[in-house]
């Protein structure tokens, strides 16, 4: 599912279950649709994020110590962009068809079929004639791609900073790219196989990095740096094109 999203730990990380039920309701008006606002407090959030879900409602993360209004100012702000998410969401994903583009390694590949195989770059998907469905093929086939890459990934990159960790697992996680917990077992979600691989490695060092600072302080900002020198670009791919993944 597709967010507006201004920081990681997904985050981007951020689950929306994080502090409970929304505190207040508020409303608005985009292309004459009407999206309740359902708002929350987040404290680890370090910038509004606006979420589209599925029931046409909008999702406005504010982080402690901001001001409600300015969310919403924020949100009013991002009319455009909640207009195309709702167009984009109401199209089934099941459209997906021969030279629907689709992300893979940071690049973005049309679908082909060749052989009785849906081609996407240098991967061959056997499908059945009579299953039409390419989005779930594609999807299934990237994650087990991603299940058998990502974790020796993290493995290494935990090894090369020191890092002790414990169990690596790949989820089909629909609110973050990646999670840290406090026993030291770190979450990835297999779309980082749908990304330029240098972002991908941000994430896992953005979670490797709360093994030793489970916050967001600027101290852990400076572990990041140190392990990280690209993760400003990092972020903005992140934030260009993370909500496509979702």
């Amino acid at each position: 599912m597709a967010r507006r999203v201004y920081h990681h730990r997904v985050q981007l990380r951020l689950p929306w279950d994080a502090v409970g039920a929304p505190r207040r309701t508020r409303q608005l008006v985009v292309a004459d649709t009407v999206f309740p606002i359902d708002i929350v407090r987040h404290r680890w959030a370090r910038r509004y994020i606006l979420r589209v879900t599925e029931e046409g409602r909008l999702k406005l993360t504010v982080p402690r110590g901001a001001s409600i209004e300015g969310g919403l100012t924020f949100a009013s702000g991002e009319r455009d962009w909640i207009a195309r998410e709702w167009r984009r969401q109401r199209t089934s994903r099941t459209s997906w068809t021969i030279g629907t583009l689709v992300w893979y390694r940071g690049e973005r590949l049309p679908i082909a079929a060749e052989g009785g195989a849906i081609v996407l770059g240098p991967e061959r998907i056997r499908i059945a004639a009579s299953r039409l469905d390419y989005c779930e093929a594609i999807e299934t086939h990237l994650r087990r791609v991603g299940e058998r890459e990502l974790p020796p990934r993290c493995r290494e990159w935990a090894s090369a900073c020191g890092v002790t960790i414990g169990r690596v697992s790949v989820r089909d996680q629909k609110s973050r790219w990646g999670a840290c917990s406090p026993s030291g077992t770190i979450t990835l979600n297999w779309r980082l196989i749908q990304m330029p691989p240098r972002v991908a490695d941000y994430v896992m060092l953005h979670e490797l990095m709360h093994v030793r600072q489970p916050n967001h302080s600027r101290r852990f900002w400076r572990e990041v740096d140190r392990v990280c020198a690209w993760w400003r670009e990092a972020e903005h791919w992140l934030r260009r094109h993370g909500r496509e993944l979702m």
